[in-house]
């Protein structure tokens, strides 16, 4: 059934790109002939949503409706409806996105970790090569992607801290909900490996050589007992370097089959000899796994509690965003609706066009410079323009019968 928990998936919490450059305008000769390529429709602390984001998640929200089976008329009222509350989604995120900012939380290791999980897996090596398959496959650049992701991390960990935390579930509860739904948490069997690799290069014969004696060392120095976390940070040259080598939690298939045949049989702690890949040799550690069959309830109680948290939670994320719109900078054009608007927020559009630039010619900004020259020589309080009438006759002005001071006290000179 399509209903507005699709637009959920589509928009919030998926991460949505805010960022987006101003409004761009083509001036021909005549004013009339200003062609607009993308509007404003809405700014919240500073940032905006733009009517071309707006046309983009509800053609997102057509196209799965299509998909769907609906067509014609049925297809349309569905669209309308759950297009209602896209722009509210827009503004949910973004104000989600700036609290997680406001509350320091930074998931810049989660985002680098997928990017790299992300080139294992399209086995582009080089990177730029890499970025370039990313294009192609997501129409979209890599700095794009890795904010939407980015955004939507945010959006969860906030989400986590200020709603889920709240909520509690009775041991009791989850225990009954457990035993009620076993078959739910009949796990596979996964790996977690952290990795080393050592780049050679143009692949020539000397670089070849040099890199596997690297990696040789390496090995060596991991299998005495030194953290791996640190020697993939010193000598990887793979991205995951940034996050000590940690490259991911993968089950059976999703490994390279060569690296797998090598790994899966292994207990944790194991490191492998060097492996020859095609972007240098490659260094393995099993950092955990899990064995399949069937799970514990303490292993599942974290996961079976979101689960009943769920209900509960949409009434205080609400909630949630209706603070955070109370106390942001929200303007919204006409013809747009907030359907989740606070009660008694003034988010009423205000025109740029109609604020007065502080310049808009030559003459104008020389006239303002020439003004202040002006004010350095008038007495404190004057205001206004220079005036340019005629001066008096010259008066001769009385004799002071007291000194004038300095502002430090001290007696003028002459």
């Amino acid at each position: 059934m399509f209903t507005k928990s699709l637009l959920r998936k589509l928009a919030f919490p998926a991460a949505v790109a805010a960022l987006v450059s101003l409004p761009s305008i083509t001036l021909a000769a005549d004013r009339n002939d200003i062609k607009v390529l993308e509007e404003i429709v809405a700014k919240v602390n500073g940032e905006i949503i733009t009517r071309g984001e707006l046309a983009q998640t509800r053609a997102l929200i057509q196209a799965e409706a299509a998909k769907q089976g609906l067509t014609g008329a049925a297809l349309d009222e569905a669209v309308t409806r759950v297009s209602a509350d896209v722009l509210r989604d827009q503004i949910d995120q973004l104000l989600l996105v700036q609290k997680g900012k406001d509350m320091n939380i930074n998931v810049d290791a989660d985002v680098n970790r997928w990017i790299a999980d992300m080139q294992r897996t399209s086995g582009m090596a080089e990177t730029d090569k890499f970025h370039a398959w990313v294009r192609e496959q997501s129409g979209e650049s890599i700095e794009d992607l890795k904010l939407k992701y980015k955004n939507s991390l945010l959006t969860r960990r906030v989400v986590g801290e200020e709603v889920y935390r709240g909520i509690t579930i009775p041991k009791a509860e989850l225990q009954k909900y457990y035993d009620e739904h076993k078959a739910e948490f009949v796990r596979k069997e996964t790996i977690t490996v952290r990795e080393i690799l050592v780049s050679t290069g143009d692949n020539s014969p000397a670089k070849v050589a040099a890199a596997e004696k690297k990696a040789k060392d390496i090995v060596e120095r991991a299998k005495k007992n030194e953290k791996f976390a640190d020697l993939a940070r010193q000598y990887s040259d793979a991205e995951t370097a940034k996050e000590d080598g940690m490259l991911g939690t993968f089950t059976k298939g999703q490994l390279n089959d060569a690296i797998e045949k090598i790994v899966y049989p292994q207990k944790k702690g194991y490191v492998t000899d060097p492996i020859r890949v095609g972007a240098g040799f490659e260094i393995l550690r099993v950092e955990d796994r899990t064995v399949e069959g069937q799970a514990a309830f303490e292993e599942v109680q974290n996961e079976i509690s979101s689960r009943l948290s769920e209900p509960k939670v949409q009434p205080k994320l609400r909630e949630l965003l209706t603070n955070l719109r109370q106390t942001a900078f929200l303007q919204i054009k006409p013809g747009y609706i907030d359907s989740g608007a606070a009660p008694g927020k003034d988010t009423t559009w205000k025109d740029p066009a109609q604020l007065k630039p502080q310049t808009t010619t030559k003459e104008a900004v020389a006239n303002q410079r020439r003004f202040k020259k002006f004010l350095k020589v008038v007495p404190y309080g004057r205001t206004g323009v220079k005036d340019t009438a005629d001066a008096p006759p010259p008066t001769v002005a009385p004799v002071q019968q007291t000194p004038v001071k300095n502002a430090d006290s001290s007696p003028t000179t002459k």
